[in-house]
């Protein structure tokens, strides 16, 4: 059916279950992004997205933590190369994906900014940064200043609009301007649309397209 459309995936999700941050979670996540990995590779996907914790219902994390423990990052960053060590081996790319405290409440290293610290850290190739600029707007604000600290190690970016999480042109965010820093800063990288359509699905996938078409 996708074959029909013409159109491709560029990234999916990298894992069911698991953890960056304690041993048994990441031993979990391990497992379960190597088995996704061989699913991506058979759908012709070689991008794949993680958090830093397993996604419960209505996007909880699976634990939320009010507060980082001592070791934390040290422990995440060990967690990534051996991701790292393991996409090497499967010849395909992962992602760490930045998630905003209000829909994400308690979610580790779901910042912008502890995203942007972990994926330089490790400084990979097998390990880039999905940029989510809906998450960036409401945990930070200025996602202009941050795509461009994060550009280097950008796989990816995601848009939606807020509030809403709808299509471009229907919140504050100005796309177009957005998709002008992009350009100018050099991202030539994919920008797709996670979002909810405010009416007609055509009609918002058309504003998506308009706004990124330079």
């Amino acid at each position: 059916a996708l074959e029909k459309t013409g159109a491709t995936f560029t990234i999916m999700n990298g894992y069911l279950k698991g953890r960056l941050a304690d041993a048994e979670g990441a031993e979990m996540l391990l497992r379960s992004a190597r088995e996704t990995a061989q699913v991506g590779k058979r759908l012709g996907v070689h991008r794949l997205n993680l958090h830093g914790t397993g996604l419960g219902d209505l996007g909880l994390p699976i634990p939320q933590l009010a507060a980082f423990a001592p070791g934390m990052e040290l422990r995440a960053r060990d967690t990534l190369h051996r991701i790292c060590d393991m996409a090497e081996q499967e010849n395909v790319v992962f992602t760490l994906e930045n998630l905003n405290p209000v829909d994400h409440p308690g979610c580790p290293f779901g910042s912008t900014a502890q995203v942007l610290s972990l994926v330089s850290a490790v400084n990979r190739p097998e390990l880039r940064i999905n940029l989510d600029l809906y998450h960036t707007q409401i945990g930070e604000g200025d996602a202009i200043r941050w795509a461009e600290a994060c550009l280097p190690w950008i796989g990816e970016v995601q848009v939606a609009d807020n509030p809403g999480r709808c299509e471009p042109g229907t919140g504050e965010m100005h796309y177009r301007n957005i998709a002008r820093a992009l350009a100018d800063m050099g991202y030539a990288g994919p920008v797709g649309m996670e979002a909810f359509a405010k009416g007609d699905e055509e009609a918002a996938l058309e504003a998506f397209r308009a706004a990124f078409t330079l």
